[in-house]
């Protein structure tokens, strides 16, 4: 009983040493380290003061937002970064602090007191040299204080700078505006209007070919005078349509003869009306003719036609299309495009032949 009880006693002391060292080898791990970006700088820049506290994840590590430091050195900032894990539940945490001084001398900086879980760390002690320029006070005349507003040798709003700047500006503005012309002329396709050109056929000529084959059908045609009339006759009205200018295909024979006499000899007539007179008898009266006297009649439309027949009649004619209102309008916005275009571009070319040979003069004198 008594030897349990000893044994007892000896693993609760053995415990409370194990308990006693690991706590020892962590307060030994959490520790506060302290590094200067550089130990020396000029009047007016500005160094960084680096705090590293290594500590638990579960610790609460407190950066002092002020810093005691000695008179001449000012605090600008402190910045905290975000903690970053060392393994074996270790964290490191820092905080930069931004330092700057005016006064050239040697700094001593004091340990800078970091909490971890409420009990304080302080950091190792740092030193700072603030240097400054040397100044050669004896040669005070090689210094010569602040200059006067000097004149550019070229300026945008002077006479002679800002003419040719401007000129240039409107060569540009006048390039665009050429630009945009010549997408508008682009944009509208140009109106072709083809000329046609007919070929006609003088209009004794139409007759004489067909009084021709009326001649070729001869024997045909004399079985059947009606016919024989009816073309004999419609081609002489045809004639005298495209020969006078009137319709002579609505026309009764008398109104025909009546108006040409107004035209031509009443005595060159005297024959045509015969042959309209005959023509009518056969083909309304149901006349009955003799063969020679169809021939007679067929001589008589051919007299009649040499007759009264125009030689030098243009054989061709030249047909031109007519556009329409939209189309003319086009036409003459197409027009105008063209000669802007070309005005603007001879204003362009002479604008920087001038504003070339101004600027070379600018420059050489």
């Amino acid at each position: 009983m008594f030897i349990h009880r000893q044994a007892r006693r000896t693993m609760a002391s053995v415990m409370a040493v194990v308990v006693w060292a690991l706590s020892i080898g962590q307060a030994s791990a959490q520790r506060v380290e302290s590094k200067i970006s550089s130990m020396e700088m000029l009047v007016g820049e500005q160094v960084a003061i680096t705090v590293t506290a290594h500590a638990q994840d579960t610790a609460r590590v407190e950066f002092p937002r002020t810093l005691l430091v000695p008179a001449g050195i000012e605090v600008l900032e402190a910045i905290e970064s975000e903690p970053v894990s060392e393994g074996n539940g270790m964290v490191n945490r820092r905080c930069d602090y931004v330092l700057t001084s005016f006064n050239d001398t040697l700094y001593p900086l004091p340990p800078i007191p970091v909490k971890i879980s409420g009990k304080e760390y302080p950091t190792n002690q740092l030193a700072l040299q603030v240097l400054t320029v040397d100044v050669d006070t004896t040669n005070f005349e090689k210094y010569y204080g602040p200059k006067e507003v000097q004149e550019l040798p070229m300026s945008w709003t002077d006479d002679e700078w800002g003419k040719a700047f401007w000129l240039s500006f409107l060569v540009v503005a006048l390039l665009l505006l050429a630009i945009w012309l010549w997408g508008r002329l682009k944009s509208n396709k140009p109106i072709i209007a083809r000329i046609r050109i007919i070929k006609r056929v003088p209009p004794h000529q139409k007759a004489m070919k067909a009084i021709d084959e009326i001649k070729a059908e001869r024997m045909v045609t004399a079985e059947d005078p009606k016919e024989y009339y009816t073309r004999l006759t419609d081609t002489l009205r045809q004639y005298i349509n495209e020969r006078y200018g009137f319709n002579a295909m609505e026309m009764t024979s008398s109104e025909i003869i009546d108006r040409l006499m107004k035209t031509d000899d009443p005595k060159s007539l005297d024959e045509l009306r015969q042959l309209f007179t005959t023509a009518d008898l056969v083909k309304f009266a149901k006349y009955s003719t003799l063969i020679n006297e169809n021939d007679a009649n067929l001589v008589s439309a051919v007299d009649f036609i040499n007759q009264t027949k125009q030689e030098n009649v243009p054989t061709e004619e030249v047909v031109k299309p007519e556009l329409t209102t939209e189309q003319v309008q086009t036409r003459k916005m197409r027009k105008v495009l063209i000669v802007a275009l070309a005005v603007i571009g001879i204003a362009a070319l002479a604008l920087i032949v001038y504003i070339g040979w101004f600027m070379y003069d600018l420059l050489l004198y």
